[in-house]
């Protein structure tokens, strides 16, 4: 018959493997790995996928736009869509608000073009992932 842990032995282990999981997942959050930002693209994507369109046309104003799950979706001419991840590049906020053209995060204060996604105002160093969309019978979704 084999010795059990003891209860202390068994606490312990456990509280250094989920610190080590907690240390892990903080810093994934932090990078700015092409790994770790295409793997919150694929979710991204699957998430928005599975709630079909992100937003009809008709409810994204021209110069501005909408946050739908974690992407922005805005129209800087009338009738041209893009659609960008919601997830500032500085320190991985959401985006707050879109207006007059501009996409902004209000936690720090960077600023992005909302026709291109590139950095208007920093900290941000770089702009926010292009994301490709269709555009169909009112309807905007991701590709």
């Amino acid at each position: 018959m084999s010795e059990q842990p003891s209860r202390r032995t068994v606490l312990r282990v456990a509280g250094v493997a989920g610190a080590g999981v907690a240390a892990g997942g903080a810093l994934s959050a932090c990078s700015g790995s092409s790994a770790t930002q295409g793997a919150g693209t694929a979710a991204t994507t699957a998430v928005a996928n599975a709630a079909g369109a992100l937003a009809k046309t008709a409810d994204i104003p021209v110069g501005g736009g909408k946050i739908v799950d974690k992407v922005v979706v805005t129209q800087p001419v009338a009738g041209t869509f893009k659609a960008f991840s919601a997830i500032c590049t500085h320190q991985g906020c959401t985006v707050t608000s879109i207006a007059s053209g501009k996409i902004d995060c209000a936690c720090h204060g960077s600023v992005f073009d909302a026709a291109t996604g590139a950095v208007i105002t920093g900290p941000a160093a770089r702009g926010l992932a292009e994301q490709k969309i269709s555009v169909a019978d009112g309807s905007i979704s991701l590709a």
